[in-house]
């Protein structure tokens, strides 16, 4: 079932894209309610699957290389392996799509030999897999601070007030073991306590408010919204391949960054060269936009398109077929 949101869910939703950490408190001065109106509501949102902070961690940061990787399957097994992907700790984004047959997915690997184990061994050797692509995420060019089309329901002044205010800088961040322990606590719940991040880390509560601070100044850590785009009326999802001349790549890229259909877009290595997922009304939506803005861009050369048609796990919260 999809809920139905009103005026305030909508501001809510649009808030936490602004500061997904920012207190209720907060939120409920800048939209004129309680502060526990407004926490009730997110409960409310985040129980239904619906609507997630999550905290997502800049991957050449720590280290990380991603993979857009595709795998084809047996139709009679498709689903089971994107439920046993869409549990794995190191992927997101765990989609069905062309049929049922296809199953695309972001993974992060640390090293060549955590590579070579996961998309030479591990992966293809998976029963009923039939075949196996990997294009590694060279950049991302659009979406990196989360959908923007999602919502426009605040004003410029509103969402000025909610912006994040950047702390003083206190000197550089030491990636130990021990700051790392948060990541995984905020990649499940961004809106975790400190109390709850201090029980992760060993820390005291100041130091974890500190050592957040930390994170998000550096670029490490960033907060987005997971949101199921039913919600805001979006039907159609779609992954877009395409092939762009490389001359034209950083022109096309910055204008995807300029769409609001474009939910997230990065350049790949692989026969096409940027990957995009395109969020709109539904398919007549998605058809106007791939004939009037998308294939106007100059130097685009090929589009392969690929309705999205389940989704196995979004950002890092699997998704429950209802």
């Amino acid at each position: 079932m999809v809920l139905s949101l009103d005026d305030l869910d909508l501001k809510l939703i649009h808030a936490l894209h602004v500061d997904g950490r920012a207190p209720f408190s907060r939120i409920a001065a800048v939209l004129g309610a309680s502060d526990r109106t407004v926490a009730r509501r997110y409960a409310r949102l985040r129980s239904t699957g619906g609507v997630r902070v999550v905290g997502v961690a800049n991957a050449g940061a720590l280290g990380l290389t991603e993979w857009f990787v595709r795998l084809q399957c047996a139709p009679d097994t498709a689903t089971r392996v994107a439920a046993a992907l869409a549990r794995r700790a190191d992927t997101s984004w765990v989609s069905l799509t062309s049929g049922g047959t296809e199953i695309t997915c972001i993974t992060r690997t640390r090293d060549r030999d955590e590579t070579d184990s996961l998309l030479l061994y591990r992966l293809p050797r998976t029963p009923r897999i039939v075949s196996v692509t990997a294009h590694c995420l060279l950049r991302a060019v659009a979406g990196t601070r989360g959908w923007a089309g999602r919502t426009s329901a605040l004003t410029a002044d509103e969402a000025e007030q909610l912006r994040w205010r950047e702390p003083a800088a206190d000197g550089p961040v030491e990636l130990d073991e021990r700051l790392l322990a948060v990541l995984p606590v905020l990649a499940l719940d961004g809106r975790a306590d400190h109390p709850a991040l201090a029980r992760a880390t060993g820390w005291s509560e100041s130091t974890v408010r500190r050592r957040l601070d930390q994170l998000r100044r550096n670029d490490i850590l960033a907060f987005d919204v997971d949101v199921d785009p039913l919600l805001l009326g979006y039907a159609s999802e779609t992954i877009l391949w395409l092939t762009v001349a490389p001359a034209e790549l950083g022109a096309v890229a910055a204008a995807l960054a300029t769409h609001p259909e474009i939910a997230f877009a990065a350049a790949t290595t692989g026969p096409s060269n940027l990957v995009a997922f395109a969020v709109c009304r539904d398919h007549a939506a998605l058809y106007d936009y791939m004939t009037t803005r998308l294939g106007t861009l100059p130097g685009l050369r090929h589009v392969e398109s690929a309705p999205i048609i389940r989704r196995a796990k979004r950002s890092t919260s699997q998704v429950t077929t209802q």
